[in-house]
């Protein structure tokens, strides 16, 4: 297992940086808090980049990159704080699609004239035992009903793929359901650039894409697992760009004629939040390239990957919060935009500490009676 990026990725991932340093600026994430900007300007830039198609087989007229071209996207757009529907289309439409082998949407994805997400999880739960919507078989057809909470990208997703339980069988399958067959209601939250919604489907025309049948759970996960592994990332890449500003701040501010940053004190503090950053960074790749290679560990790694994310915004958002002082917690101050996006990412796809009890039970380390 190689964990070092290739002459074409690191290319890719400046690639990346460069063109959203000049296209996702501070200006546009705060149109997303002040005036309900869904960032559809930056969209159209990046569907003129070809970035929807990244991950898209060739087949369906994509690029045909693996999940570690979409990690290094993920990472970049988290550190750009950018408005969510492209994280979403890439990291959990594009990978249910692909599970489906549906090459027809992902085609329309690849042009991007399809937007889309994952709706999954149900009362803050991001697993599948907690699925009570319900899929109804009528023939041929399928007829969804039920609510999804905080679904990323909700507000601007024009496809959505839905996990919904079989009650016949009892088993989970996946539904794809077009934005017109649901209520879709934005959900206010910590960031609004995440473009979260809260989605409600009545007996909502479906198409299959994955049978609710005994291997449905084991199909699914492999949509989860890309999708848990890059909102890590995009957590990670937050957390860097905090790290950046504060050191940057550090440097010149001063106190007793000094700059903050030349106290043995805060340069050890500096020194764990460079360390927490590689960390998650390290476990977060270790994770991408796991499941880009198909690793039979990659659920496990999967876990790692978003715990370690959530530590990592602990310290970050805590640490970079203090050493701003009272800069730090004004509105003005362009700080807040990434320290939300770290925290509010803790909550989706599962905590941390979810994370580390799943780890445990699929370790045999707990039962599922425990907390």
């Amino acid at each position: 297992m190689d964990l070092e990026l290739s002459d074409e990725q690191a290319e890719l991932r400046d690639n990346f940086r460069s063109v959203l340093e000049d296209c996702c600026s501070p200006a546009l994430v705060r149109a997303a808090y002040e005036e309900s900007d869904d960032g559809d300007s930056l969209w159209r830039q990046q569907v003129e980049l070809g970035w929807p198609s990244l991950a898209v087989p060739e087949t369906a007229g994509g690029l045909g990159y693996g999940f570690v071209e979409t990690a290094l996207l993920a990472e970049e757009l988290g550190r750009a704080a950018a408005p969510a529907t492209l994280l979403a289309t890439t990291s959990q439409l594009t990978p249910a699609l692909v599970e489906a082998d549906d090459d027809e949407a992902l085609a329309r994805v690849a042009t991007g004239s399809l937007r889309g997400t994952l709706a999954l999880s149900e009362k803050g739960r991001f697993d599948l035992d907690s699925v009570a919507t319900t899929a109804r078989r009528q023939g041929e057809r399928w007829t969804v009903t039920g609510t999804k909470d905080g679904v990323l990208a909700g507000a601007t997703a024009d496809l959505f793929a839905v996990a919904a339980r079989d009650p016949e069988t009892g088993f989970v399958g996946l539904f794809a359901i077009e934005q017109t067959d649901a209520k879709v209601e934005r959900r206010p939250g910590l960031d609004p650039a995440l473009l979260l919604a809260d989605v409600v489907f009545t007996s909502s025309p479906a198409r299959l894409l994955i049978a609710p049948d005994a291997d449905a759970e084991a199909r699914i996960a492999r949509i989860t697992e890309p999708a848990t592994v890059a909102l890590a990332l995009h957590m990670v890449g937050a957390c860097r760009n905090i790290f950046e500003q504060t050191l940057a701040y550090a440097k010149i501010r001063k106190q007793y004629d000094r700059v903050i940053g030349s106290f043995q004190a805060l340069k050890h503090r500096f020194a764990d939040m460079y360390l927490e950053v590689e960390r998650a960074t390290a476990l977060c790749y270790f994770a991408a390239v796991s499941i880009a290679e198909d690793d039979p560990e990659r659920g496990e790694v999967a876990h790692l990957a978003k715990a370690a994310a959530g530590d990592c915004q602990r310290l970050l958002a805590e640490d970079g919060l203090q050493l701003h002082g009272g800069l730090g917690f004004t509105w003005e101050q362009d700080l807040h935009f990434w320290l939300k996006r770290a925290k509010a990412g803790e909550v989706l796809c599962g905590t941390s500490a979810w994370h580390r009890t799943a780890l445990a039970r699929r370790l045999g380390l707990a039962s599922e009676g425990d907390a």
